[in-house]
């Protein structure tokens, strides 16, 4: 656990303090993300991916994410991204959610199709949306090996892939997605709130 500091701090430069608190509520938040993007959604009245700072800190008491008054200043300065004393929590869970990528290779350019199929599971963005048009001529490509080697990861036989390890297939295949349009994805299919993936259902989106 870091010290608590002795002075207001930004996030400018010592940006590894940060890193060090979002590492240290990492854990409690993996379990708790679903609830507190819920909170923070009801509060984010204008649908902007911010709220204002007063409206997170009743959040992160009520979540328990233990956080020292200093703590608390490091952190929400760091995500006031537009300095206007507004928290961008979409940002904060997904750093402290999700891993980072081993590499950024950009993807090359690809002809936008229209979706074969219309999808049910949960909540419905155009994010989501753009994402899986984006890399549906890459998928409709290598589907067949990629889901063996989706299998091959799935060592318990479940159907069900951590984020980190759906990822890393994904990126066997140079199919690489920003933290934003991975959030996405996870949010979309995780429907039993297990930061987990079932690659059945994500491939059957391409292939039915």
């Amino acid at each position: 656990a870091s010290r608590r500091p002795q002075t207001t701090a930004t996030c400018s430069a010592p940006v590894l303090n940060c890193e060090t608190i979002e590492n240290k509520i990492r854990k409690n938040i993996q379990h708790t993300w679903r609830g507190i993007l819920k909170a923070c959604k009801e509060k984010d009245v204008g649908k902007l991916g911010e709220i204002p700072v007063s409206d997170f800190l009743d959040i992160a008491e009520k979540f328990n994410l233990d956080l020292s008054e200093g703590e608390i200043n490091q952190i929400t300065t760091k995500y006031d991204l537009k300095k206007n004393r507004r928290f961008a929590y979409y940002d904060f869970l997904q750093n402290c959610i999700l891993l980072k990528p081993q590499e950024s290779s950009l993807l090359q350019r690809v002809i936008i199709q229209k979706p074969q199929t219309r999808m049910s599971p949960g909540p419905q963005n155009s994010l989501f949306f753009s994402a899986m048009l984006r890399i549906q001529p890459q998928i409709l490509h290598c589907w067949r090996p990629m889901k063996r080697t989706f299998k091959s990861y799935d060592e318990s036989h479940t159907g069900l892939l951590c984020i980190a390890d759906f990822r890393q297939v994904l990126h066997e295949y140079s199919i690489n997605l920003t933290e934003e349009e991975l959030f996405s994805i996870l949010e979309y299919y995780d429907k039993t709130l297990s930061s987990k993936i079932s690659y059945n259902d994500f491939l059957r989106a391409f292939i039915q």
